[in-house]
């Protein structure tokens, strides 16, 4: 504000463009006509036709996707069963998930899981020495 308060006067008391005189009086006749100055033309720019925007380019069609091969998952055999020596018992063995391993095969991982699996499932009365069992289980 006091920047505002302090420039008004100044624009004010600016100078009229006649040179700094001031001329509050009719020219007298036969004195030459003051001439006006003459304005500078400013250069063209641009097109003097219009120029429109052009339309976007239509979607592109997706290409094809390519040919879905059929693929035959490997279905993992089931071990045989296993006989366990403390219960006298013959267990069958659970068919094994779908192996982590290459081509789906079964890996040492997924045989110790699946074997401690199945002695959960056929309890102690059935496994006997739990421990046992799943070493024989695993080594088979």
């Amino acid at each position: 504000m006091l920047v505002l308060t302090l420039g008004m006067p100044a624009l004010a008391a600016e100078p009229a463009s006649d040179g700094g005189t001031i001329n509050i009086m009719k020219p007298e006749p036969g004195a030459p006509a003051k001439q006006k100055p003459k304005k500078s033309r400013k250069a063209r720019r641009g097109s003097s036709n219009p120029v429109y925007p052009t339309p976007l380019p239509r979607p592109q069609v997706p290409l094809p996707l390519p040919p879905k091969k059929a693929v035959t998952p490997h279905r993992p055999q089931v071990p045989p069963p296993l006989f366990v020596p403390q219960t006298g018992r013959l267990l069958p063995n659970l068919p094994p998930a779908v192996g982590s391993g290459p081509g789906g095969r079964e890996t040492f991982q997924d045989r110790a899981a699946r074997c401690v699996h199945q002695s959960g499932v056929y309890g102690p009365n059935a496994t006997g020495d739990r421990g046992s069992y799943i070493r024989s289980c695993i080594n088979q």
